[in-house]
């Protein structure tokens, strides 16, 4: 499966939510860049964040970040 921009702009946000707590969410200010934006906009429809411009992980997007980071964990792993 390639990893088209999009997909590569909405992984890298989620990679900046702090799985540690769940009270802890994020917020994409109007200066941050088109694509980040727009990559918050996608994920928020498509249920994982709650808000169009950040706020928290739904349990989906908890459940979508924790995978994600765990695999980005594995794959920086020196071997």
């Amino acid at each position: 499966m390639p990893i088209s921009a999009q997909l590569n702009a909405e992984i890298r946000v989620l990679t900046l939510f702090n799985l540690d707590s769940a009270m802890e969410g994020i917020k994409i200010h109007q200066s941050a860049d088109a694509e980040t934006q727009q990559a918050i906009k996608r994920l928020y429809d498509k249920g994982l964040v709650s808000q169009a411009d950040g706020g928290y992980l739904t349990d989906l997007g908890i459940h979508c970040a924790e995978h994600l980071q765990t695999a980005l964990r594995i794959l920086n792993t020196a071997s």
